[in-house]
């Protein structure tokens, strides 16, 4: 069977009852970071330093431009 961090979103479809508080904490357990909290889902991303955060911050920051001009059809 394969594992959910190897496993890829796709849209839901509908006719699906959504999981449980439960069944979604013990599903997240497989993946590293991931925690529901207040019933929403959070991923915990621990940085050693200020600098190491920053270019993280910035690459996502890049990443989603680019995203959103591909969007755009720039």
């Amino acid at each position: 069977m394969e594992t959910l961090v190897k496993k890829k979103c796709k849209p839901c479809e509908g006719g699906v009852p959504p999981y449980s508080a439960q069944q979604a904490r013990d599903t997240l357990k497989q993946l590293k970071g991931w925690l529901l909290e207040d019933g929403k889902l959070v991923k915990v991303y621990p940085f050693g330093n200020y600098y190491h955060t920053m270019a993280f911050v910035n690459a996502l920051a890049w990443i989603a431009r680019r995203a959103g001009e591909r969007l755009a059809g720039a």
